[in-house]
């Protein structure tokens, strides 16, 4: 392998000597910055990942290792240690080697070497630390060793629905089930959301899952962590803070809308090529460095390229020699939120199944700067870790979490996926994908193309997973349904299959008892399939132009009912003729779609104030577009005697709202009004040291701002805010007749060190909805790489 390589490139950029290789390894650098690694074997092969991805993102790999061991107060002091507790609960203490062996039958062997890897890169800075990203100067820090507990950290999941049940429980303890099951869009079936007699709802109002959110918490930094002249002033990071604690508080607003994804897979039948199609664009939040990196690993056994998340090694989207496959969320729920009585006596013991149970205490000294070492007293039930207690009511509360069985570390069960080359093969490697749920589709270039849900789903008899239930031995899991009986098809006679977060549960289906109840609205699974039935005969082409598409149907259902009705204030009424002329297109340059946008907000405001209780709104921050969409179209008695009348008068007034906010914000002439402008929506994307750090400083970490079009709902998802802090970063297309018709997205680029010339490069690619070419042959990789070698030291 290695000298045919060695004789078609140019002479090597670059040969470092590294201590833990058993060969020479090739890493060839593309024209976007994706490591095209040839390892001889496949100890070196994840070694070389370990050290290529630690190389191009340390200091995401650093805040990584301090999130998992719960050390990050070690680095920012006291104010972390809610974090570092709630690390240290939800830490796998399961048998690591059984653990490490479910994602592959070389498991442990692979994530060692990739430890190891990733350590030798350390070692590297150790010895030379000009090679430290400038986050470790700011912050005055080094990074620390890794083991394969790091790897396998929960921390950066999606994990479950925990958060919503407890919200859940709160607002019907508050206004009832028959409001709440009114208010939220729950489906398939009519799920019991009635709280458990034995619960006092009064007390779920307490903190009682603080130390859960902080264990997922995104770390946020302060001029005080900054060493020498680069920190911000005291008041331009307040100002700061505040503008990005509004924006994050919109974002866990509609976390659940806004952090989906699609895919779609297409038959030969229905492509250009005659090749099976498949396209895939997880949305996650928007960061710098991005969540997710590009690789192509090559050795005995492996030819995989595409996406994953740095931190851990494989592929967990894209395409080995012979098929390829893409994912998107499943609602699988696989945490329920138990409620314990405990003995007034003695407040370790809880009421289980007729008898006090003691619960299980495992004590941990936490480092932390600038004050002494903490001593933490972890507490457990048969369930999970006790998140919080309350002696007063002697009252605890635990979470059971299916992601904390063996094999629960997210993407991590693609190592097997990476060597799947036949359907049955990737249904084999599914059956081990424990988290997250997810909607893991499959084409292969014998002309197979296949979707199985995966995720570890929980078997609930009786209950449904939506509210706090007791921890008394009632509410108990009956073992998990087998990943293979989740939805699954294959061959499908429309030709396609797509997925995009929303309800795919077929009717009828056997197994209720292990399925979620909340899916994303439709609108983005309609418009593709609306786009791939249309009878055109497809591209890779078509597939980017769908991945982009700013097509809004929400818009197309909501504006006819402003079509025949008539604004009293002029500037109204020309705003409301823009919209009915409009077609529904959310483009950047468009001032209907920035007319509708502001609408649209005002309306879903007015209309949720309508419905929505003054009791029940601190629970319902936001909600579906699809009920406010059934709301208006069916006006029911909130409305008042005349619901028709009230409707069309209160999406007037809404308009008037939102022609009067456009005024207000860009001045009165309308083509000052355009949706996608760096005052209204667009993207920038905020380094986490940013509002730590001077205007100097910031300008080299930040990236942006960027028009940008689309909006939550349309198939280019692009968030509902005014600064787009979600959707897709990562994208991948490919047509099975050619690998090197692959085109992908990243951004802002491969590496996270603000010096790269690839920390930034991608994101004029992708925020002008472009793509670059994906080279797979090695003659392709070559004709465009730069080379590293790692020898042996």
């Amino acid at each position: 392998m290695l000298p045919l390589l060695f004789a078609l490139l140019q002479t090597p950029a670059e040969s470092l000597s590294v201590t833990g290789l058993r060969a020479p390894v090739e890493i060839v650098r593309d024209h976007s910055g994706i490591s095209h690694i040839y390892a001889r074997n496949e100890h070196d092969l994840f070694f070389a990942q370990g050290y290529s991805a630690a190389r191009d993102r340390l200091f995401q790999f650093e805040i990584w290792r301090r999130q998992a061991t719960g050390t990050v107060s070690e680095l920012l002091g006291p104010r972390e240690l809610e974090r570092d507790v709630g690390a240290r609960l939800f830490k796998y203490r399961g048998d690591l080697q059984r653990e490490l062996d479910h994602y592959h039958p070389h498991g442990s062997a692979i994530v060692q070497a990739f430890v190891d890897g990733v350590n030798a890169y350390v070692a590297a800075t150790e010895r030379n630390p000009s090679l430290l990203p400038m986050e470790f100067r700011l912050l005055g820090t080094k990074p620390g060793r890794w083991t394969p507990e790091v790897v396998i950290s929960r921390h950066q999941g999606l994990l479950g629905n925990v958060e919503q049940e407890l919200n859940y429980g709160r607002a019907v303890a508050a206004v009832g089930p028959t409001v709440v099951k009114k208010i939220a869009y729950f489906h398939p079936g009519d799920p019991d959301v009635s709280l458990d007699t034995a619960i006092n709802g009064s007390l779920l109002s307490a903190p009682i899952l603080a130390r859960y959110q902080a264990f997922h918490s995104a770390v946020r930094f302060q001029p005080s962590d900054i060493v020498g002249a680069a920190r911000n002033d005291a008041g331009a990071f307040e100002r700061l803070s505040a503008a990005n604690d509004s924006l994050a508080a919109l974002a866990k607003a509609n976390e659940r809308r806004d952090i989906g994804s699609n895919n779609w897979v297409v038959s030969g039948k229905l492509s250009a090529s005659g090749s099976p199609l498949l396209s895939n664009d997880p949305h996650r939040a928007q960061s710098v460095p991005s969540l997710r990196y590009w690789v192509h690993l090559v050795a005995p056994g492996w030819n995989v390229i595409g996406g994953g998340e740095p931190e851990i090694p494989g592929v967990s989207i894209g395409h080995n020699e012979r098929g390829a496959w893409g994912l998107t969320i499943f609602e699988t729920d696989g945490e329920d939120l138990y409620v314990y009585k405990t003995n007034p006596a003695n407040a370790g013991q809880y009421w289980y199944a007729g008898h006090w149970e003691p619960m299980r205490t495992i004590r941990e000294t936490i480092p932390v700067k600038g004050a002494k070492a903490f001593s933490a007293e972890l507490h457990f039930t048969r369930h999970g870790p006790v998140v919080f207690e309350d002696s007063a009511n002697h009252v605890a509360y635990a979470v059971r979490a299916a992601w904390l069985e063996p094999g629960g570390a997210p993407y991590m069960a693609s190592l097997r996926i990476d060597q799947a080359t036949t359907w049955e093969e990737f249904r084999d490697a599914c059956a081990n994908s424990n988290i997250p749920g997810e909607n893991m589709i499959w084409a292969d270039v014998s002309g197979t193309i296949g979707w199985q849900a995966v995720g570890i789903a929980p078997i609930r008899t009786h209950w449904s997973g939506l509210v706090p239930v007791p921890g008394d031995g009632r509410y108990e899991w009956k073992g998990f349904l087998p990943i293979k009986e989740k939805p699954h098809a294959v061959n499908p006679p429309t030709g396609f299959i797509a997925t995009a977060n929303n309800n795919l549960i077929p009717p009828n289906y056997d197994h209720m008892d292990a399925v979620g109840f909340e899916w994303a609205d439709p609108y983005r699974w309609r418009r593709i399939t609306e786009v791939l039935s249309a009878g055109q005969k497809l591209s890779v082409a078509d597939l980017t132009r769908l991945q982009t598409d700013y097509l809004s149907i929400p818009a197309r259902e909501l504006v006819p009912f402003v079509a025949k009705l008539q604004a009293s204030r002029p500037p109204t009424e020309s705003a409301r003729r823009m919209l009915t002329s409009w077609n529904y297109v959310l483009d950047t340059a468009s001032v209907p779609a920035g007319i509708y946008e502001a609408w649209y907000r005002r309306l879903n405001a007015n209309v949720q104030r309508l419905i929505i209780p003054a009791a029940a709104r601190p629970f319902f921050r936001t909600v579906s577009t699809k009920k406010l969409v059934d709301w208006l179209t069916s006006p029911g008695p909130e409305f008042g005697p005349n619901p028709v009348a009230a409707r069309d008068s209160l999406v007037l007034r809404s308009l008037d709202e939102a022609v009067d906010e456009l005024t207000r914000r860009f001045g009165a002439a309308p083509d000052r009004w355009r949706w996608g402008q760096p005052g209204y929506h667009h993207v920038t994307i905020n380094h986490a040291l940013s509002n730590a750090v001077d205007s100097a400083t910031r300008a080299k970490l930040n990236v942006g701002p960027a028009p940008r079009g689309g909006d939550a709902l349309t198939v280019g998802a692009t968030g509902g805010g005014d600064n787009q802090t979600s959707g897709a970063s990562f994208r991948i297309d490919m047509d099975l007749s050619d690998w090197e018709l692959t085109r992908g997205t990243n951004t802002p680029g491969q590496s996270g060190d603000p010096s790269s010339p690839h920390y930034r490069d991608l994101f004029a690619v992708w925020s002008t909805d472009r793509f670059f070419a994906v080279p797979f042959s090695r003659r392709t990789v070559e004709q465009s790489g730069t080379i590293v070698v790692l020898r042996p030291r």
